[in-house]
């Protein structure tokens, strides 16, 4: 596989693998989005799929945009010293949180808490609007949501955002963000139409510590390229 597409292919991954913080983190998130809908809707898969697909949606252009800007960011930092150890500076912050956030999933040390704190202070200036929205009575209401959904404190995708300052431009930031996210969308999707029923598996110890596992060896893998 050439090289350039490793980033991409290592943010869909964690994406996938990360559906089991996705449970505990935004399971409230879409439970409340799912049971705000008319009965009629709720009981019937087919016509919940618009909905949850336009909430994704929302939240995935909100990834994007949070892309965009980091990579941007990394742009910056190339410009400020040499191309060659910009890159390693920027691969090693990547491979590092990369691990940390494997440890954070696992369970095993949650130092990205802190980073949630943080993130935690817009939250609370972005979330009342997003109250606003709801009871959810049409799609485009939902992406209007699932925009400001994007926004919610997340180790895992301020992890990611790293990963996108790391590549050293807004263009393929705002790639990265896309790649992790459409790597999330098959769990959060899920996850919205059958309620709790697939929630029971991820919410395994053992499957997140399998997940936290794979995602250390992402980012050991990251450290071993500045080799």
């Amino acid at each position: 596989m050439p090289e350039i597409w490793i980033p991409y292919l290592s943010a869909f991954l964690v994406g996938l693998v990360g559906g089991v913080h996705c449970i505990g983190m935004c399971g409230g998130i879409v439970s409340t989005l799912s049971l705000g809908l008319p009965a009629e809707t709720r009981n019937n898969l087919w016509a919940m799929l618009p909905y949850q697909l336009s909430y994704n949606l929302g939240r995935i252009f909100s990834y994007v945009v949070a892309g965009a800007i980091m990579g941007g960011l990394g742009t910056l930092l190339v410009q400020w010293m040499p191309l060659q150890l910009a890159q390693k500076v920027l691969l090693g912050f990547a491979g590092t949180f990369m691990i940390l956030l494997g440890l954070y999933i696992g369970g095993w040390w949650m130092a990205l808490n802190q980073l949630e704190k943080v993130g935690g202070r817009l939250w609370k200036l972005i979330e009342p609007y997003g109250r606003g929205l709801i009871p959810i009575k049409t799609p485009a209401q939902a992406i209007k949501v699932g925009l400001i959904w994007g926004w919610v404190p997340c180790g895992l995708v301020y992890t990611m955002l790293i990963n996108a300052v790391s590549t050293g431009s807004a263009l393929n930031g705002a790639g990265v963000m896309l790649a992790f996210a459409l790597g999330t969308l098959p769990n959060l999707v899920i996850m919205g139409m059958l309620a709790g029923a697939a929630a029971h598996l991820l919410h395994s110890k053992k499957v997140k510590k399998l997940a936290g596992l794979l995602i250390i060896g992402f980012g050991i893998y990251a450290l071993l390229r500045l080799f």
